[in-house]
C-alpha cells in the first residue's frame, strides 16, 4: 500500500480527500514510466499523488468544469513539465488524446465518476440539497440544467429518470407531484416539497435518490460512462490498466458487465452447442474480483467515501 514515508504528498494539502486514495497510489506503484490519464481531474487529489509516487510518468488530466481546471492547474503547477489539462467530456477527450498519443505509452486510465465535492459544497452549483438553484450542470456552458428537467420534461420524460436513474419504487407519484406544484426554483424547495413522498433511510437525506436521478440526466453521466468503456476497449491499449471509482448501482453495474465482457475468451451465445469464436478474444484480466471500497479510517475521515467503489482490469492487447 501507499508508503508516505518516502513520499512528499499530505493528504491534509488536499482541500478535498479524494476517495480511496491509498489504493489509487498502490494500483499506480509499480509505472515507472508513460502516461496516466486521469479522467476526472476535479482538484487534482488523485492526479497530484500518482505525479508525486512516479517520478517519470506524465498526466492528462480531463474535466468538463472551469473551475475545477482552473484550481488543478495551479495545484499540479509543481509538475507542469510532465502535465496536460484538456476542458471537456471524458468521453471525447478520450478520443482525442487516443490520437496523439501512442496506445501503448498510456499505463493507466482513471475515472472517478459522479458529482464532486467541490460541485457538492458549492451550493450555486445547485448538486445540494439545501442549494438555492435548479442547475447540476458539470459543464456550467452545457445547455440541459435541472431548471430545464424539472420545469420542464414531460410526465412520462419525469417517470423514466426517475424510475431508470433513482430506482425509485413510487417514481410515478413523486413525477405527478413535481408535474403538480412546479415551476421549481431551487433545489432545496423541490426536496421540501417532495420530502413526504421519498424513501426514508438512516444516514441518508431522502431526497438522495431523486437528485441522483435528475443528475445523471442532466450530464450524460452513464451514457458518459458506456462511451468511455467503449473508447478504451477501441483503442486496445496494450499495457495499460483500466481503474473506475464508482458511487452508486446503475455505474457500478457497467463497470462490472463491461469488464466482464473483456475478460471473456470465449464470446460464443450461451446456447451455443461449441465453441466457434475461436476462444481468444480476452483483452486482458480482471485485477479486482469484489470491488475495491473504502477502509474505517478513511470513512471515518471522509465520510462520502462510503459509496465509492473501485474496480480495475489489466488490458493485454
Amino acid at each position: 500500500m501507499y508508503n508516505n514515508r518516502k513520499k512528499r504528498v499530505f493528504v491534509q494539502d488536499i482541500p478535498h480527500i479524494p476517495v480511496l486514495y491509498r489504493e489509487v497510489i498502490d494500483i499506480s506503484k509499480d509505472i515507472d514510466d508513460g502516461i496516466v490519464v486521469d479522467c476526472t481531474l476535479g482538484y487534482g487529489g488523485h492526479s497530484s499523488m500518482m505525479l508525486d509516487a512516479s517520478q517519470n510518468i506524465e498526466l492528462i488530466g480531463i474535466d468538463q468544469d472551469s473551475t475545477a481546471i482552473k484550481f488543478s492547474t495551479k495545484r499540479l503547477e509543481p509538475f507542469k513539465n510532465r502535465v496536460k489539462i484538456k476542458k471537456g467530456r471524458f468521453s471525447q477527450v478520450i478520443k482525442e488524446i487516443l490520437q496523439e498519443v501512442d496506445p501503448k505509452e498510456i499505463k493507466l486510465v482513471l475515472a472517478d465518476i459522479g458529482v464532486s465535492s467541490l460541485q457538492l459544497d458549492e451550493k450555486q452549483r445547485g448538486f445540494s440539497f439545501l442549494s438555492d438553484n435548479l442547475d447540476m450542470r458539470m459543464d456550467t456552458d452545457s445547455p440541459l440544467s435541472a431548471s430545464k428537467v424539472i420545469n420542464g420534461y414531460s410526465l412520462h420524460e419525469l417517470e423514466k429518470i426517475l424510475q431508470e436513474y433513482g430506482e425509485l419504487r413510487n417514481y410515478k407519484k413523486i413525477a405527478s407531484e413535481i408535474v403538480k406544484l412546479r415551476p421549481f426554483h431551487s433545489a432545496k424547495d423541490l426536496s421540501a416539497s417532495l420530502r413526504s413522498h421519498l424513501p426514508k433511510g438512516k444516514n441518508i437525506n431522502p431526497a438522495t435518490l431523486l437528485m441522483q436521478a435528475i443528475r445523471i440526466e442532466v450530464n450524460d453521466e452513464l451514457g458518459e460512462l458506456k462511451n468511455l468503456l467503449q473508447s478504451i476497449k477501441d483503442a486496445q491499449l496494450p499495457n495499460a490498466k483500466i481503474a473506475i471509482i464508482s458511487f452508486h448501482s446503475l455505474e457500478d453495474r457497467i463497470v462490472k458487465k463491461t469488464f466482464a465482457s473483456w475478460a471473456a475468451s470465449c464470446i460464443c451465445p450461451s446456447e451455443a452447442m461449441r465453441c466457434t469464436c475461436g476462444n481468444n478474444h480476452s483483452l486482458g484480466k480482471i485485477l479486482t474480483k469484489k470491488p475495491i471500497t473504502a477502509k474505517e479510517d478513511e470513512l471515518k475521515q471522509n465520510p462520502r467515501s462510503r459509496s465509492a467503489k473501485l474496480r480495475v482490469f489489466e488490458m493485454h492487447r
